[in-house]
Formats: C-alpha cells, sequence, structure tokens
C-alpha cells in the first residue's frame, strides 16, 4: 500500500491528482491545505509520495521545503509546479534526490512517468526541468532574476493596483497572486511595493517610462 498526500491549493489540480492516484488500487490519498497539515500527515505516513506545489504553498523559502523533507527522509517529493526558477530547481536537486520535478503544463505522461520512478525509489526530472538545470549552469545569471509573471505582477504594483485588482485581471486567485508577490519581495531582498518597483527598474526589468514611483 502506498500512501499519497496532495499539498496543492488548486481544486482542478488535487481533483485530477486524486482521480489520477486512486486507480493504484489499495493506494491512500490525503490532502494538505498548508504546511502545518502536511507535517501532520507525514508524521503518521513517513513513506509517503508528496505532490506539492511549491508556488502555491505556504513555505517561506526553499530551506524550509528541505528542512522538512530531511526530517522525513522516507518520504519522496513530486514537484508539481506553473513556474520554478532554475536556481530553485538547481538548488533542490542538488541538495536532495528525495525531489522529483514536473511542470503543471506539462504532459500528463510526465506525471505517470514520475509515479513510476518513485515507486521504483528514484528521482524523475521532466526535460524542462533538465533543460533549466543546463541553462542554469551555463548562464552565469543573477540570483534575483524575475520569472515572465513575476515581473508582469511588479508592473501591476508599479501602477498601484491592489492584490485584489491584479488577480481579477489575471483571472487568478487573491492567494496565488498574494504567494508570487511574497515570492518577489522574497527574491528581491526587500519589504515594500516601493521598493520592489525601484529594484526592477535599476535592473532593467520594466521600462521607466511605463511606471513612476
Amino acid at each position: 500500500m502506498r500512501n499519497y498526500i496532495i499539498a496543492d491549493n488548486q481544486e482542478l489540480t488535487g481533483y485530477a491528482l486524486q482521480s489520477l492516484l486512486k486507480r493504484d488500487e489499495g493506494s491512500a490519498v490525503f490532502r494538505a491545505v498548508d504546511k502545518a497539515g502536511l507535517i501532520e500527515l507525514l508524521k503518521g505516513h513517513e513513506d509517503a509520495v508528496v505532490f506539492l506545489d511549491y508556488t502555491l504553498f505556504d513555505f517561506s523559502d526553499e530551506d524550509q521545503l528541505l528542512i522538512v523533507a530531511e526530517r522525513f527522509s522516507l518520504s519522496e517529493w513530486i514537484l508539481i509546479s506553473d513556474e520554478l526558477t532554475p536556481q530553485f530547481i538547481r538548488r533542490v536537486v542538488y541538495s536532495s534526490h528525495q525531489f522529483s520535478l514536473v511542470f503543471k503544463d506539462g504532459p500528463m505522461s510526465e506525471i505517470r512517468e514520475a509515479l513510476q520512478a518513485v515507486s521504483r525509489h528514484t528521482r524523475y526530472l521532466s526535460q524542462r526541468a533538465l533543460e533549466a538545470i543546463i541553462s542554469q549552469q551555463q548562464d552565469d545569471e543573477k540570483p534575483d532574476i524575475l520569472t515572465a509573471t513575476e515581473t508582469e505582477i511588479v508592473k501591476a504594483i508599479a501602477l498601484g493596483k491592489t492584490t485584489k485588482e491584479i488577480a481579477a485581471e489575471r483571472f487568478s486567485s487573491i492567494h496565488t497572486v498574494t504567494t508570487h508577490r511574497k515570492n518577489i519581495f522574497r527574491k528581491l531582498g526587500i519589504n515594500t511595493a516601493h521598493e520592489a518597483v525601484k529594484y526592477a527598474l535599476r535592473a532593467g526589468l520594466i521600462d521607466a517610462s511605463e511606471f513612476y514611483i
């Protein structure tokens, strides 16, 4: 019997994963809505396979994620997200063999392949994850660089839009935008929207003619 924990706050993704995992007869599928709930589930199922959307869950940084994984060393993790930075991917992959990586916009076959890999206690990295690692090794890019989505959110913040307005424009939840905002501030080492825009302008991530501070 294999235990699975879905740590993903998107209802559609959670439902799809539950439907896929329940095909494995004898398996048990649990849902975690936050980090505390995830840890409690892992206490009772230390060898579980965890499906985690890191970008939407309440881990403040990758260090917290790695600490939890190390604490439950028998667990195996399949990270499934819309966007993961090359820096994050490289850090996680080099730090622990517990992590497999796939992307939500990838083919369903990758999730099946990841499940097959963890059933053999091996790691699975999607082609996109491998390309990101290779790109990071070849490119001496700054660790503070923002993703395309994060840059767009910085632009919206610069225009004075609220989290609710940004979420509505992007057809996203307020939680998703809040998480992106938290990630932006963490990457840039800042605390205010004013600092975020100033940094983006200095780094050339946005066009100064479009914004005001």
